[in-house]
């Protein structure tokens, strides 16, 4: 059985053109699943029965998996089944009629304007480590990109002159633009730290690590943390943090929802219109402030 999730991977990868986090997450849970499989004597695909799925859907809601973790499994088992359906390696799909439990959306988490200039000011400029990490959040919050797109941005992605930044995948590319606060802290980066951390000159990553290398998801996660820690900020902040963070802010201070959906890349506006609670926020805040009533 394990034979076809390399084969499944690459259909995902080559032929879906999933992006790289999507394919691993699905590879994730599909071995995961196989791996139950196994431990239940099956060693054919073929043999599974919508009772598998579910027994094995029932046991990661016992052992107390999020609600979106287990949508997502189901999405990663049933996209398996259809492939393996589609190349005659199963007869029949058990999860055709597998329905995913419902989430419940939480409106999305947003720091302050205090809370996000106090995480801006924790990287102290005196080293070049320090130089890049306030260029990276300086950047993160400016232009919303998601924490896969900073760290693949190369240094031909930047147009500092003109005040954007360029992100492009195998399906679109936008221009966002980028404010001065970002734009000054970008310039430091290149023309001191990033020269110096270089190991090779052929190197087209725009943030890099230590070893001259292309900074790493992981990596950034660590940096972020560490300034949450030393901010003193109680709320869990993460890269995804500074994303809601920069929409909520544009959305509060007048930004229309179709150019806050051209900056952060979404394909519906309906994934956009999340942030219209903030809208609402601020509306309240403004009536309370100006009527001679309230």
């Amino acid at each position: 059985m394990n034979a076809y999730i390399g084969e499944y991977t690459d259909f995902m990868r080559n032929t879906c053109h999933k992006s790289a986090n999507t394919v691993e997450s699905y590879k994730r849970d599909v071995t995961q699943y196989v791996t139950y499989l196994s431990e239940l004597g099956i060693s054919n695909i073929k043999n599974t029965t919508q009772t598998n799925v579910l027994s094995y859907i029932m046991l990661l809601q016992k052992m107390g998996r999020a609600t979106s973790t287990v949508s997502r499994v189901i999405a990663s088992i049933r996209s398996y089944y259809l492939y393996l359906l589609r190349n005659g390696q199963v007869n029949a799909d058990p999860t055709v009629t597998l329905s995913s439990p419902r989430i419940e959306k939480k409106p999305p988490h947003a720091l302050t304007n205090g809370e996000i200039t106090l995480l801006l000011e924790q990287p102290k400029l005196s080293d070049n480590k320090g130089i890049r990490d306030k260029a990276m959040l300086e950047l993160l919050y400016a232009t919303g990109i998601r924490v896969s797109e900073l760290i693949g941005l190369d240094v031909s992605d930047v147009n500092l002159s003109m005040g954007y930044i360029r992100c492009s995948n195998n399906k679109s590319e936008r221009l966002i633009p980028v404010g001065n606060k970002a734009v000054d802290s970008l310039k430091l980066y290149l023309e001191k730290a990033r020269i110096e951390m270089l190991k090779d000159v052929r190197e087209t990553a725009l943030f890099v690590n230590r070893m001259g290398d292309r900074i790493s998801r992981q990596g950034f996660w660590k940096i972020i943390k560490h300034y949450q820690e030393t901010s003193g900020i109680e709320c869990e902040i993460t890269p995804h943090s500074l994303r809601h963070s920069f929409a909520a802010h544009l959305i509060q201070n007048g930004a229309d929802l179709e150019s806050l959906k051209s900056m952060m890349g979404h394909s519906d506006i309906s994934s956009t219109q999340v942030y219209t609670c903030f809208l609402d926020d601020n509306i309240k805040r403004v009536y309370e402030k100006t009527h001679p009533r309230a």
